[in-house]
């Protein structure tokens, strides 16, 4: 039996015995896992080149995420906030940009030193870094649905 085959089958085999297992109303043990204290949504939107309208992600800007993932793990945090790569947030024109929760905080034209400083006062201080954050003309308080 190839490796593969072999692999294939030992999940269908587990795959099975979870499915039994809920099926006969066993409780299956899992960790405990804390929900996270931040979640912070990067704008990973890239256009082709030569498109007029203006993205999040560039030659020059391409390693953002990364950088903030390296940044979380060097200080301890990543777990507690969780960086998500997301797709355009809305706000091109101002990008790079980010959305971090709980709080509804847009981040905008995003460089190295500015998501150092926002890791380092926003989730580590608690304070915004308000001179990054979207203007309120652009941004203002989320729309009402009923």
């Amino acid at each position: 039996m190839s490796i593969v085959r072999y692999i294939l089958e030992r999940f269908k085999q587990s795959q099975i015995k979870f499915t039994l297992n809920l099926k006969q109303g066993n409780i299956m043990e899992m960790p405990t896992i804390p929900q996270p204290t931040f979640y912070i949504f990067k704008c990973e939107q890239s256009s082709p080149p030569g498109m007029p309208k203006p993205s999040c992600v560039s030659e020059q800007t391409r390693d953002l995420f990364n950088h903030m993932s390296q940044r979380l793990m060097e200080k301890g945090l990543m777990g507690p906030v969780q960086p998500i790569r997301t797709s355009c947030l809305g706000r091109c024109q101002m990008g790079p940009v980010m959305l971090m929760e709980p709080g509804h905080h847009m981040y905008v034209q995003l460089t190295k030193e500015k998501i150092d400083r926002i890791i380092d006062e926003h989730i580590i201080g608690g304070r915004p870094v308000e001179e990054y954050l979207i203007p309120e003309q652009f941004w203002g308080e989320p729309q009402k649905l009923s």
